[in-house]
């Protein structure tokens, strides 16, 4: 017992190949999205309801009533061929004609010494030739020859007699279920109707779903919630869309509690440290002091530095940035440090971003690059509403293990690029603010010039 279950675990938890090949093939051909999804759900089991009902009514209706129309017309030809044999003293069969033609519905005609014309090929498909045909064979059993191919409202059916053929011509109607289509046009247009409706509900219910989807994608690049949104359809989107909002609403708010209390802590640590620096211009110009100031002056730029990363740049709107602009300031800092810059475009140069939050990131980037390089490269690339910036250089680079922890605020290594004693900290740490700020992200690693590569990859 212990075995099959085990075994059957097994098989729960490592379904066949051709299942697991299946699913793949099944999942990349249904559509993602959810209105693509919806619409599946619809139109699926209405296509195999109506299929099943339309194999159905083929098979039972319609070739029921094709049956018992062909069998009733065939047993009027019997009736007309039993006539003949036993009354062959009309011999121009005038009373015979008028008999199948006014009380039958069928014109005939009887050819002395005729023959049947050669045999015609099987339609493909042709319900009404395949049941007359087995009629004739069981009810009348001589030899016979039928036209049932074609859009003429006659059938042809010719029988052959001891010394004559009689050909009979009856409406396609009597021996077959011609209205058939009327019940197909029928099913076929009820069903286009209710998905036209289906459709316009649907829209109707994905459109605030993707409007609460862009505004949500908007926060989270930081960028403004568009003014037309607000919380429509179902109940339990309204419920998402109104949460949403409150959500959004309380980030802004501690974002500003926070910004404000910093500026105001920013604000009396001025204060403090205006009052030290004049304090020391009163005792004079000495050793001691001048360490002082130094050490005043690190602790003015940490606080700048920790009050912009904990802002953020979160007011900035978004707007148009200019690569090509913002590569001439890359060039104009790399000549005044004495450092080897190419910047290289791939694609259209204005983008759509905060310009100056963005330009910061790009500039922290590059700053850090030449600080401890003597060669940097910088590619930008723009395709499919992506920017990708990559920087290059060949300083001594950053070890794996630490790559992580270089974006953490106040992190400083201890090797290798350690050099900028006036630095806070803080570089990376608000450049990657930045780009998730943007809906992005940074990313290290070795570059093929021997020092570290640099991914900025932004909507954009």
């Amino acid at each position: 017992m212990t075995t099959i279950d085990s075994i059957r675990r097994e098989h729960e938890r490592y379904p066949p190949k051709g299942y697991r090949r299946f699913t793949r093939w099944f999942t990349r051909r249904i559509p993602t999205g959810l209105y693509g999804r919806t619409l599946l759900i619809i139109i699926l089991p209405m296509v195999i309801l109506q299929s099943v009902i339309a194999f159905v009514f083929m098979e039972r209706h319609w070739q029921t009533v094709t049956q018992r129309l062909s069998t009733a017309v065939t047993r009027d030809i019997a009736a007309i061929i039993d006539v003949i044999e036993t009354y062959p003293q009309d011999a121009n069969y005038d009373e015979i004609t008028r008999m199948a033609r006014d009380r039958l519905e069928l014109n005939i005609a009887i050819e002395p010494d005729g023959t049947l014309p050669p045999p015609r090929s099987k339609p493909f498909f042709s319900i009404l030739d395949s049941i007359l045909s087995e009629e004739i064979t069981r009810q009348i059993r001589r030899p016979f020859w039928i036209d049932t191919v074609g859009d003429s409202n006659l059938v042809e059916i010719r029988i052959l007699l001891d010394d004559k053929v009689l050909r009979v011509f009856a409406r396609r109607s009597q021996a077959y279920a011609s209205n058939t289509h009327i019940f197909l046009l029928w099913m076929v247009g009820t069903s286009l109707v209710l998905l036209i409706i289906a459709i316009l509900f649907l829209r109707g219910q994905i459109r605030p779903i993707l409007s609460l989807a862009d505004a949500a994608e908007s926060f989270g690049k930081g960028q403004r919630m568009p003014e037309d949104f607000r919380p429509r359809g179902a109940d339990e989107i309204r419920r998402a869309g109104l949460a949403f909002i409150r959500m959004r609403e309380r980030i802004e708010r501690q974002i500003e509690q926070r910004t404000a209390m910093l500026t105001g802590v920013s604000h009396d640590l001025r204060t403090i440290l205006t009052r030290f620096r004049l304090q020391l211009a009163l005792v004079g110009d000495e050793a001691e002091t001048t360490r002082l100031n130094d050490d005043i002056d690190d602790m003015q730029s940490m606080l700048e530095g920790y009050l912009s990363f904990a802002r953020g740049e979160a007011q900035e709107d978004v707007g148009e940035l200019d690569l090509n602009k913002l590569f001439d300031k890359l060039n104009e800092h790399a000549q005044v440090h004495g450092r080897n810059l190419t910047c290289k475009l791939n694609g259209l140069p204005l983008i759509k971003v905060r310009p100056n939050a963005f330009s910061r990131l790009v500039i922290n980037l590059v700053s850090n690059a030449c600080r401890h390089a003597q060669t940097v490269a910088v590619e930008a690339t723009v395709r499919t509403g992506w920017l990708t910036i990559t920087i290059d250089d060949d300083g001594p680079g950053i070890a794996p293990e630490l790559r992580e922890d270089v974006f953490k605020p106040f992190f400083r290594l201890d090797e290798s690029r350690n050099q900028d004693k006036g630095g806070t900290g803080l570089g990376l740490s608000i450049a990657l603010d930045i780009a998730r700020s943007h809906g992005g992200d940074i990313s290290l690693a070795d570059s093929p010039m021997g020092g570290l590569r640099a991914v900025v990859r932004v909507p954009a």
